[in-house]
Parts: C-alpha cells; sequence; structure tokens
C-alpha cells in the first residue's frame, strides 16, 4: 500500500479521523458544484422557471446515483474491515466483481430513466410551465450514471483504505469540467436546463475516468486483468451483505424523495425553486458533518478489523466532539447568511423569503443532526447495515407522514418541520442500537 494512506489502526486517532475527512469534505464541497453550478447558470442566465424545472426533475434524475451510492457506502466499510484485518488481495476482487456490475445495472437503468421521464414526472405532479425543461433535463442527466456508478465503487475502496485524496482529485477534475460545460452549453449556445445536465453527465465521466487512471498508476495490487477475470463469488455475497441493505434504504428514500416533491409541487414554482435551492445550500452547510461521519465510520471499521476495541470506542468519543463543533459553527452561518445565499441563484424575493424561512426552521436543528450524523457512523463501522436501513425506512416514512400531517398548520414550511422531527427522533434510536451493539461485542 501506498505509504500516504491514513492507517487509523495506530497513532493519534483524532489527528488521523481529521486528516482523513478533510480531503473527504473537500471533495463533496467540489461534487456539489455540479448542483451548485447548474442552478447558478441556469437560473442567472435562462430564470427561475429553468431553476424550478432542474429542481423539480431533480430528485428523479438522482435516484440512481443514490441507490448505488448507497451500495458503495456499505462496501467502503467492508474495504476498511478488510484493510483492518490485512486482506489486501480482497480489495482488488472487490472493484473487478463490482465495479463492471453496477456500470451494467446503472446502464440499464439510465435508458430506463430516460424512456418513462415523462410519466415519471407527471406522476408527481411537476408544473406544467416547468415539465418540458424537466423532461430535457433528465434524460441528459441519466447519459451519466454508468460513469457514477464505477466511481462510487472505486471511490469506495480507496476510501476504506485511508485513500481520502483520491476522491477530492477525482472531483476537482469533475468541477472544473462541469463549470467550463455549463457556461459553454447554458451561456454560450443557450441550451437550457439540458445543457447543463448534459454538462453534468460529461463532467461525471471525466471523474470515472481520472480515478481509474490514478488506481491503476498508483496501486499495483489493485490491477485487474479483463481476461480470466471471473466472478469472485465470495466477495459478491459478503459485498451484498455490506452494500445491500444501504442500497434498499437509498431507494426507498428516493421514493420518499419523490413524495416529498411531489408535496412540494402542490405550492407552485416558487416553492420548487426556493425549497429546492435552500436545500442545495443545507447539503452543502452539511457536508462537513456527513463526511467527517464517514471518517467516524472509516476510523471504526479499520478498527474492528484489528480488534482493537478501545480504539473503536474513541472513534466515536472524538468525532462527537469535533462534529459537535462543527454543527454549531454551522448553525451561526446559516441563520446569518442562508437567505442571502438563496438570492444569488436569482429567485424572485418571494422565493428568497420562503428560503430565509426554511432555515430559521433547520439551522437551530444541526447539532441534533450532528450527534445523529456520529452515532450512525460508529453502527455502519461497527458492521450493522440491516438495522441502519430499516430504521431509516421507517424514519423517512415518518417525516413523509409528518409533512402532510403538518401541512394545514404549517403550509409549505411543513417540509422542513417534518425534517427537524425526524432529526430529534434519530439520535435517540441510534443511540439504544449502539448500546445494543456495544452489549453484544462486548465493546
Amino acid at each position: 500500500m501506498a505509504k500516504k494512506n491514513i492507517d487509523m489502526t495506530q497513532g493519534k486517532l483524532g489527528k488521523a479521523m481529521i486528516a482523513f475527512s478533510i480531503p473527504l469534505i473537500l471533495s463533496g464541497l467540489l461534487q456539489q458544484m455540479y448542483s451548485w453550478a447548474d442552478a447558478f447558470i441556469v437560473g442567472n442566465i435562462e430564470g427561475e422557471l429553468a431553476l424550478a424545472a432542474v429542481g423539480a426533475s431533480g430528485v428523479i434524475s438522482r435516484m440512481v446515483t443514490m441507490v448505488l451510492t448507497g451500495f458503495a457506502a456499505g462496501l467502503s466499510v467492508l474495504a476498511a474491515q478488510v484493510f483492518g484485518r490485512g486482506e489486501k488481495g480482497k480489495l482488488s476482487a472487490m472493484l473487478s466483481t463490482f465495479a463492471p456490475i453496477f456500470g451494467g445495472i446503472a446502464a440499464a437503468a439510465a435508458v430506463v430513466m430516460a424512456v418513462f421521464a415523462r410519466p415519471l414526472l407527471a406522476a408527481y405532479d411537476t408544473p406544467a410551465n416547468v415539465f418540458e425543461m424537466s423532461v430535457d433535463y433528465l434524460r441528459w442527466y441519466m447519459l451519466g450514471t454508468p460513469f457514477m456508478a464505477v466511481y462510487n465503487v472505486y471511490s469506495s475502496v480507496l476510501r476504506g483504505m485511508g485513500d481520502s485524496k483520491a476522491p477530492f482529485r477525482s472531483i476537482m477534475v469533475s468541477s472544473g469540467a462541469n463549470i467550463a460545460l455549463d457556461l459553454l452549453f447554458v451561456g454560450a449556445f443557450g441550451w437550457g436546463a439540458a445543457g447543463a445536465a448534459l454538462a453534468t453527465a460529461l463532467s461525471q465521466a471525466a471523474m470515472t475516468i481520472f480515478i481509474v487512471w490514478y488506481t491503476v498508476a498508483r496501486y499495483e495490487e489493485l490491477r485487474f486483468k479483463l481476461r480470466g477475470m471471473g466472478l469472485d463469488r465470495a466477495m459478491l455475497k459478503e459485498g451484498f451483505s455490506f452494500g445491500l441493505p444501504m442500497a434498499l434504504q437509498q431507494s426507498v428514500n428516493s421514493i420518499g424523495q419523490i413524495a416529498l416533491q411531489g408535496f412540494q409541487n402542490s405550492f407552485g414554482s416558487a416553492t420548487v425553486a426556493a425549497i429546492s435551492t435552500a436545500y442545495r445550500v443545507d447539503s452543502l452547510m452539511l457536508l462537513p458533518v456527513m463526511n467527517l461521519g464517514h471518517g467516524v465510520a472509516t476510523a471504526v471499521g479499520q478498527n474492528v478489523g484489528t480488534g482493537n476495541k478501545e480504539r473503536v470506542r474513541q472513534s466515536m468519543r472524538i468525532g462527537l466532539g469535533i462534529i459537535s463543533a462543527t454543527c454549531i459553527v454551522l448553525t451561526l452561518v446559516v441563520v446569518a447568511w442562508g437567505g442571502k445565499i438563496v438570492a444569488l441563484f436569482g429567485v424572485s424575493e418571494e422565493a428568497v423569503e420562503i428560503g430565509t424561512r426554511f432555515f430559521r426552521c433547520l439551522a437551530p436543528f444541526y447539532i441534533t443532526f450532528g450527534l445523529s450524523t456520529t452515532i450512525q457512523g460508529y453502527i455502519k463501522g461497527m458492521g450493522d447495515m440491516k438495522f441502519f436501513s430499516i430504521a431509516n425506512i421507517v424514519l423517512l416514512g415518518i417525516r413523509v407522514a409528518a409533512s402532510y400531517i403538518m401541512k394545514p398548520y404549517f403550509g409549505n414550511m411543513s417540509i422542513a418541520w417534518a425534517e427537524v422531527l425526524v432529526w430529534v427522533i434519530q439520535p435517540i434510536v441510534w443511540i439504544i442500537r449502539a448500546r445494543q451493539l456495544e452489549k453484544k461485542h462486548n465493546v
């Protein structure tokens, strides 16, 4: 293994977790440039309706990607445990088994999504004034999903090994390509939402080509040849035991997001533009928290592999301190500037006002989200994917139901308050499960 990989089974754990997480945070920030560049350029050049079209189709366009990303998150924990056990030969088998399989699945899903774009968008009441633009955006966006599938497999294995710089470098390439192509397709050619989607798809291809090249060039032990490669059945079984629960959770989560998008659409294009843009900002702000959570999961996974129970417990304690401090800072930033950031996307004053109220509901509860994320990382690192996935599916159901129940009382802000409700419930659920796991594994 390359010397620059971060081994969290020895040395100062807090320093290692931060060093591992910083490239993930930076790569996450850059990855958000996809949606930000699309939204910012489309909103300011084409106007609020085009921005609403990107937001309205975004839930469906991300469905396949979310499922594959969920599976990859499970693979990352398995890779961390394999790395901790010193079974490095299995990492190559993981790549050769899952990269071709999920690339093919994603290609088939992309075709289905493109063919059924109209009925899918019609099913959740996409506003008529943005419908055609949403169809175009969805169809062009799906071209990038096979590349995203392969990228996520490679990224998960490298993260499990402690190499968090590879995703960062890959996304640097992709983000630069995406911004340049957005300006060309939307600004120069006037292709609108469809041009933004095509720019994203091509930049995803560039990202995938880079990470495959990086892996082949840097890690001799991760190279595999197509001739005589075969299917590693043992790895397939083990990988599915970690990845399938997360993928199923993300698939249900995607369906829930569609239900929430349909609920959001019922308030009109101003709310669609405001809330979808606010969620872009919210996702960007919470990226440090979520990627620090990945750091907790990787640290726990590697130390579970070595059997070092004290460092397993220490991973959660240190992670909790770092994440809590981060959440406090993010709350102050979002409360002060959240609405002003929404205004940058070229939306109307009504949309800015909606976005501002959205942040005032959500931001004070970032600390509970951070607590939840820390314990989630602890549970995932210990390999308990099934409970994690089932619990998240139930919590999503509560969020969807609460949105509709709260509608008469909070209007379009019921979307935010329903999420707050789940953020309050989540830590309680995870703490109970973590205690059960500690007793089971004598941690």
